[in-house]
């Protein structure tokens, strides 16, 4: 028997099992360090200060695992020690720990590879999309081997417990009741003591990003996501009055060709054009997955990935300085259907009371267009299906059975499995998804009725599978393969478009949902949100280099319309010579206005840093504060917030 176990007695398992935890977190901390080798700081005090708020929160991580262990020792009378009950139960449940707490370490390195941080409201969200996330682990990795090193892992493990007497120890030690209540009392103590006192944003001491990521535990940083999935702007971030703040949006949002239509706490507003057209052109909009800027010819890359975007930079209105809202699919989708910067928490798509909002597609409705919204997987995915069919789509994905709300009206139509020729976890090829809208244009065309389509892809999405052959990339070996799958698939779309009697009138715009990576070493890492947008099919053809936003590719193209029509965006016509450049972005925490290189960021406990960005390097210089450009900053999400809060966007 070694000394620890002869220590602690009773509780010698319990003591192996917390030394054990707090080892391999600081292992895999280290881990990380090695792996952003060129991007930490590796000064001696922040490498210390890293470790040691890492040890600190994993402390109270064990704290809290550790508490229904903690309540059976308890509870357990002195005559049932060592039982034949007191080892199974004892033997499965440390057994039951460990296996998970393996997996859980595992699933924080692949978490890593694909997000650069610890888990966050992302992974709370792919707890509760089990189909999808299940059927993506088994596309991207090994299972049997993944599983097979988790339960070998978990063995040797507890071998070693085994081997320095742990078990032995904890079934014929005994404990007085007043060692078992100090124990309990002291576990629930440090338990309490980090739910109402610690936060997980205190690890974020670091200027560098990723030692504040690689201080977090992981599984505090996911319990604290899934209880702060939605934050109300006002009781997290500085704030101004409101009238102030909308007196400040409202000069932001004014133009000659807009007059407002509501006073006080609005942005509702006519807009007009000075020729207006009743021509109704079709639209086809494409939203693509992780279409980062950097995968272009055009801004750099060098790997010809994607040879028919690229082409069609040449013969569009393409947007060379344009910046996505988030780093997530919903992000996207919320800031081209509302036009609106991103709220703190998580996105309008997938909060309550997100129906019978103002969107384009009200525009469209106004215009007496069939608006339809198109999605290779099941549409239940991140509440994409209530949020388009509460606010006029309809809706054709590939359904596998979940069910709509009776509250919402629209029709739901499934992509068949003879229309499907590949599928992955996520859904089918991104061709199969252009095929089924182009056999619905069809449809809509013969009606003699106006169509805007909405179709997202999926194909540019890990595992990155896709049908063989199409491409000279494998299928499932690399991002850029399921970016060049993408190009080949939009590039078949518009070679199958042309033969159809209805493409002349009809306008195609192509836009990123997000880049593929958002992380960096600093705050907000801005080339990371540079995508590439594209409008398709106009007489005018043009490269626009104002730095914009997601949110004003709608309001430029309606203006491109010439359309008259009623208002709730914060997007802006870029075309007008009076638009000021600017860009909105965040995270589900921080929310940035960028006006050419100077940045403004505001953060959770009412902070807020300022900042400008280099471009060549991609790198942050601290400024001091400019009150003007804080206070437009915190206008532009405070209006947005109060806006959507109180009902006021529909």
């Amino acid at each position: 028997m070694n000394k620890l176990s002869s220590k602690f007695g009773r509780y010698s398992l319990l003591m192996h099992f917390i030394f054990w935890f707090l080892i391999l977190s600081q292992f895999l901390r280290i881990s990380f360090f090695l792996w952003q080798y060129s991007e930490v700081s590796w000064n001696i005090i922040d490498l210390l200060r890293t470790l040691l708020t890492g040890l600190f929160f994993d402390f109270g991580t064990v704290a809290f695992i550790s508490i229904c262990s903690v309540l059976y020792y308890t509870v357990m009378p002195n005559k049932w020690v060592g039982s034949f009950l007191d080892k199974i139960l004892i033997y499965f449940f440390t057994s039951l720990t460990v296996f998970i707490l393996v997996f859980t370490f595992f699933a924080e390195l692949t978490f890593w590879d694909e997000f650069k941080t610890k888990f966050n409201f992302i992974a709370v969200d792919y707890l509760i999309y089990t189909h999808e996330v299940v059927a993506n682990i088994q596309q991207s990795y090994p299972l049997p081997i993944l599983i097979g090193g988790v339960l070998l892992l978990t063995f040797v493990f507890l071998f070693i417990f085994y081997k320095r007497g742990a078990f032995t120890t904890t079934f014929t030690s005994k404990a007085s009741l007043k060692t078992r209540l100090s124990v309990l009392f002291c576990t629930i103590g440090i338990a309490l003591f980090f739910g109402f006192f610690i936060t997980n944003n205190q690890a974020e001491w670091s200027q560098n990003r990723y030692n504040s990521e690689i201080s977090k535990s992981g599984i505090y940083s996911f319990f604290a996501a899934f209880r702060n999935n939605q934050m109300k702007y006002v009781d997290f971030y500085t704030s101004i009055h409101n009238d102030k703040a909308f007196g400040i949006i409202r000069k932001k949002l004014a133009d000659p060709n807009s007059i407002y239509t509501r006073k006080d706490y609005s942005i509702h507003r006519k807009i007009t054009d000075s020729n207006p057209s009743l021509e109704n052109k079709n639209v086809v909009f494409v939203l693509v997955e992780s279409l980062s800027g950097s995968f272009l010819k055009e801004f750099g890359n060098k790997e010809n990935i994607t040879p028919f975007l690229d082409s069609l930079a040449q013969k569009s209105i393409f947007f060379k300085n344009l910046y996505a809202t988030g780093t997530r699919t919903v992000r996207g989708m919320e800031a081209v259907t509302l036009c609106i910067p991103p709220t703190p928490g998580q996105s309008i798509v997938k909060r309550p009371d997100n129906q019978n909002l103002y969107t384009v597609c009200s525009v469209f409705k106004s215009r007496k267009y069939d608006c339809n919204f198109f999605y290779g997987g099941d549409g239940y995915f991140d509440n994409m299906n209530a949020y388009f069919g509460g606010n006029g789509f309809n809706i054709y994905d590939r359904g596998r059975g979940s069910v709509l709300s009776d509250e919402i009206k629209t029709t739901r139509n499934n992509i068949n499995d003879n229309e499907v020729t590949f599928e992955n976890a996520w859904g089918i090829c991104d061709e199969d998804i252009f095929n089924k809208m182009l056999k619905v244009a069809d449809s809509q065309y013969k009606t003699g009725k106006p169509f805007f389509n909405f179709v997202m892809t999926t194909s540019n999405h890990r595992p990155f599978t896709y049908p063989s052959g199409k491409i000279d990339i494998p299928s499932g070996t690399s991002r850029e393969g399921a970016v060049k799958y993408t190009d080949f698939a939009l590039k078949e779309l518009f070679r199958k478009a042309q033969t159809k009697p209805w493409f002349k009138n009809t306008v195609f715009v192509i836009i990123a949902d997000h880049c593929a990576s958002s992380a960096g070493k600093d705050e907000i890492d801005v080339a990371n949100y540079h995508i590439p947008a594209f409008i398709v099919n106009l007489p005018e053809n043009q490269k626009i280099k104002k730095q914009c936003s997601q949110i004003d590719l709608w309001p430029t193209l309606f203006s491109l319309f010439h359309w008259n029509y009623e208002s709730d965006f914060f997007g802006k016509n870029v075309l007008d010579s009076q638009f000021e450049q600017r860009a909105l972005m965040g995270t589900y925490r921080k929310l940035v206005l960028m006006k050419k290189e100077k940045v403004m960021i505001l953060s959770d406990q009412k902070k807020q840093a300022f900042y400008s960005w280099n471009k060549e390097d991609n790198s942050l210089k601290s400024l001091p504060i400019d009150q003007s450009f804080l206070e437009e900053t915190i206008s532009w999400y405070q209006t947005a917030d109060f806006l959507f809060t109180n009902k006021l966007l529909q």
